[in-house]
């Protein structure tokens, strides 16, 4: 028998690889990408690269996603020849972006907020 729990974090997972496959653009589960300044400063078509693996990005493993809630990811693209980690990372605001959300699988009262970054940034 599937719980209470797990039948939302099935939901948040699905809400969570449609915001990233749409990267941003669907209406039907709202919010934004930011990026820090070590993935803005890249170059236009990094940028472009970085935005298609994060769109195809479909690496999910219990080793990498323990909760299942498809909230975080790590890509590879290339920088200047070399092989470069990119991290993106899914969180859950309420509608203001005030504070975490109340009802996390409610798209009515939540909005995502995807961060790009480089490890280092951590």
């Amino acid at each position: 028998m599937t719980s209470v729990q797990e039948t939302i974090n099935a939901e948040i997972a699905r809400q969570n690889d449609e915001f990233r496959r749409s990267y941003g653009q669907t209406p039907r589960v709202p919010g934004q990408i930011v990026m820090t300044q070590g993935v803005a400063a890249f170059d236009a078509l990094v940028l472009m690269n970085i935005q298609s693996a994060i769109i195809l990005f479909d690496s999910l493993s219990n080793d990498n996603d323990p909760y299942g809630l498809h909230d975080f990811g790590e890509i590879t693209v290339k920088v200047s020849g070399v092989d470069t980690k990119v991290w993106f990372k899914i969180d859950l605001y309420d509608a203001n972006y005030a504070a975490g959300s109340e009802k996390p699988e409610d798209t009515a009262l939540t909005r995502r907020v995807m961060t790009i970054l480089l490890p280092s940034e951590y």
